[in-house]
């Protein structure tokens, strides 16, 4: 395929956007190369602007649950524009879509909108300090929720992508009250909280990690961080901005019986706009000003075209009965697929399947945590990158990130999909 018109809007980028990019894993840092630039989307295909087509297995990085386009989506928007794009004063679609998202998901009673993930993680931090009143949370290395200041530690996905887990910009003061806990990893998250006794706020995890590749919970691992949280006080703080509304309508709260006390949101609740959230029962929740002395705020929270996005891929994700298994049946498919074709080439590899989140790890080894993530063999992965991409497949340019499947794909993209691995295996 060519590129050259990505290639010249690349260039022309760098002279005015740090990187030529507005966020640091679009850059292909991870596999070398010119990131190519979306035009337009439709489904389950990207065009770029040298008139390429792509199948899409990043789907802007989980939103597009349904497909790109969506037509409730877009008619949702349009028409929600045509009477204004921001007030900054309370709106009713709001309230319905809160009323909506509290239906869908288990043990919450009150939710919050914000403008992102990243501010949906640090809001829910900051309430669960307040509440707790106290200081230190415990996260995982190779867990990413967002890039505030408490969370870079020893991130996962583009921080590590560029080798730099701790980003330059963090105080130690912050670092300090950030413990890291190895995922799936139960033992190390005991002796952190015997080491810390009474000094810890909130453990946040994402239940599904999804920015080390797709690394399911082991059996019983949330489970035992919710009697630990239960029995020393501490808040178990879900980050489902991957998750939520995708691996089941109720989330992983849902999926695996497991009640957080503050769930984060983000991707498929906006539909495809900027939109973040967090919840929990009222006791927590009511701390939040302005009846409570826990302060948040932001000037576009709640933007109508945001609700109204949001409200239709809800809508549509609560009325449709079998998308869930549908999803994991086509997740299923590409897997064995996947599977058998890297077999059949003798590729060393390992498959991580959950719902409709799937990825593909160049190692024989299991992935469990972030440390075993890493040995996979990244310049495999480079060469498995640009194969796909040349055969029109885009997944993500990083070994370090999830694929998300979308109800739009049918069962003729999964088997060139397939067959694309296959050819590229060759070359492995």
């Amino acid at each position: 395929m060519l590129y050259q018109r990505s290639s010249a809007l690349f260039k022309e980028a760098e002279n005015v956007i740090p990187g030529g990019v507005n966020s640091p894993v679009r850059a292909f840092k991870a596999v070398g190369g010119t990131p190519i630039f979306a035009k337009s989307a439709k489904g389950a295909y990207i065009y770029d602007e040298d008139g390429n087509r792509f199948i899409d297995y990043i789907n802007s990085w989980g939103p597009m649950l349904l497909g790109h386009a969506y037509p409730p989506v877009v008619e949702a928007v349009i028409e929600k524009t045509k009477a204004g794009t921001s007030f900054g004063m309370p709106t009713a679609i709001e309230t319905e879509i809160a009323k909506l998202a509290v239906s869908m998901v288990p043990n919450i009673d009150k939710i919050r909108f914000v403008n992102s993930g990243t501010e949906a993680c640090m809001s829910a931090i900051r309430l669960a300090r307040g509440y707790t009143k106290k200081d230190k949370i415990i996260k995982f290395a190779g867990c990413y929720h967002g890039h505030s200041d408490s969370f870079l530690i020893a991130a996962g996905s583009g921080a590590v992508t560029f080798g730099t887990p701790n980003s330059p910009g963090v105080t130690q003061g912050t670092a300090k009250d950030t413990l890291l806990a190895r995922y799936n990893d139960i033992d190390n998250v005991k002796a952190l909280v015997n080491a810390n006794k009474n000094e810890i706020a909130a453990i946040i995890i994402e239940p599904v990690a999804g920015n080390m590749g797709c690394i399911p919970p082991a059996e019983g691992f949330l489970e035992e961080l919710r009697i630990i949280c239960s029995n020393n006080d501490i808040l178990l703080i879900f980050d489902e901005v991957m998750t939520g509304f995708r691996l089941a309508k109720g989330g992983v709260q849902e999926l695996k019986g497991v009640n957080a006390d503050i769930v984060c949101f983000g991707k498929v609740v906006g539909g495809g706009l900027p939109v973040g959230a967090f919840a929990a029962k009222n006791e927590i929740m009511n701390h939040m000003a302005p009846v409570g002395p826990v302060y948040q705020a932001g000037t576009l929270s709640g933007n109508p075209l945001a609700m109204a996005a949001g409200l239709a891929m809800l809508n549509a994700i609560a009325k449709d009965k079998g998308l869930m298994n549908r999803l994991e049946e086509k997740t299923k498919y590409l897997h064995n697929g996947i599977t058998e074709a890297l077999n059949k080439n003798n590729v060393a590899h390992t498959v991580n399947r959950i719902g409709s989140m799937i990825s593909v790890h160049f190692s024989e080894q299991p992935v469990v945590d972030f440390e075993s993530a890493a040995k996979g063999n990244n310049d495999t992965f480079k060469k498995f990158f640009h194969g796909m991409l040349n055969k029109g497949i885009y997944i993500a340019p990083s070994a370090f990130e999830t694929w998300f499947i979308t109800d739009a794909l049918t069962y003729q993209d999964l088997n060139e999909t397939i067959a694309a691995v296959e050819e590229v295996a060759k070359s492995l």
